[in-house]
């Protein structure tokens, strides 16, 4: 009787796979003709997600390499270690997503953050075609709400022309952000080399405060219904989240309590390079995650992979990412 071969490992396998794939290369001319290659574009950077009555629109606005030093708090080879178990090639700095989200509440279509325009290079920059990708139009905005005014979040509120992207909008911006970021006697107090970032803030929102339609809000007020200001403030003076609620269901949009997925949500006490309080940043995420767990909140990220919606989930003192599964949008859902 034949005896029974042992199975191959995965490896072996793998090996022969590509063995036979080089001696077919080398041995058969093709049959048919190669089909013309596509050009190297990925499909257009939106996610529709029904919540309760809204519709959520995660846009892609393109993504930045950050340095694995940028994050602190934390030994360099915990890091690395952390990136290397989510495949992260930090070698070629932290692919870094930039996100915003788009909201139609049946009466309003809401814009949380805007992106970065041109501001960073040319990775990033595709809000207002990822808009249009999704159906809608730039002028239908009838509201943006920023989290903050670095320039990732705010120098998308301009076209490549300094004039409005969204020039139907009123934008808002909590009084403590607006209060530090546009004041130009703050701006000459601080560091030559983040002089620029004022700069771009307040050249950001200029046409909208030219035009009647930057507003500075406190506490809820002129915020859209269902929609909330949570005060996380750490990251920037005056940082807010946003809270959406419609038909008893719940998503946070956090802004950046969060910058690197594979190692702040495992090590929560991370903090990040540009946080303006970095002890208050790593309090508000640890306290806003706690928070978010506990509720079962759908939460969203600024710089979570695209489209950063998903839920966190508790792991003792850590927490990890559960990101949303694909699924068509239904109205039972």
């Amino acid at each position: 009787m034949p005896t029974e071969e042992p199975p191959m490992s995965l490896s072996s396998l793998v090996k022969a796979a590509l063995l036979g794939m080089a001696l077919t290369l080398a041995a058969a001319p093709p049959v048919l003709a190669d089909p013309p290659a596509q050009r190297a574009d990925q499909v257009g950077g939106w996610h529709r997600f029904k919540l309760g009555g809204f519709e959520v629109t995660a846009l892609y606005d393109g993504y930045i390499d950050l340095d694995r030093k940028t994050l602190l708090n934390i030994e360099g080879k915990t890091v690395e270690s952390l990136l290397r178990r989510m495949f992260v090639d930090y070698g070629k700095g932290m692919q870094t997503a930039v996100n915003a989200y788009l909201v139609h509440t049946g009466t309003r279509l809401v814009l949380v953050d805007a992106g970065t325009a041109k501001a960073f290079g040319p990775t990033l920059g595709f809000i207002l075609a990822n808009i249009k990708a999704a159906g809608y139009d730039p002028a239908q905005v009838d509201t943006v709400l920023l989290t903050h005014l670095h320039p990732d979040h705010a120098a998308g509120l301009l076209t490549a022309d300094g004039t409005a992207a969204f020039p139907n909008a009123e934008v808002w911006a909590a009084k403590a952000e607006a209060d530090f970021w546009l004041d130009e006697a703050i701006a000459a107090k601080a560091p030559q080399s983040a002089q620029v970032f004022f700069k771009m803030a307040r050249d950001a929102v200029a046409p909208y405060k030219s035009a009647g339609r930057f507003h500075a809000f406190t506490g809820q007020v002129g915020l859209p219904a269902g929609i909330a200001a949570v005060d996380t403030h750490g990251h920037t003076p005056g940082h807010t989240s946003y809270l959406l609620t419609s038909q008893g269901q719940s998503l946070l949009v956090l802004g950046d309590l969060i910058h690197n997925h594979a190692v702040q949500f495992a090590r929560p006490e991370a903090a990040f390079e540009y946080d303006s309080d970095k002890a208050q940043a790593v309090k508000t995420r640890k306290a806003v995650f706690a928070d978010a767990a506990r509720q079962k909140l759908w939460v969203a990220g600024a710089h979570l992979p695209f489209p950063g919606i998903g839920h966190i989930r508790a792991e003792g003192k850590a927490f990890a990412w559960v990101p949303l599964e694909y699924s068509p949008l239904r109205a039972d859902r």
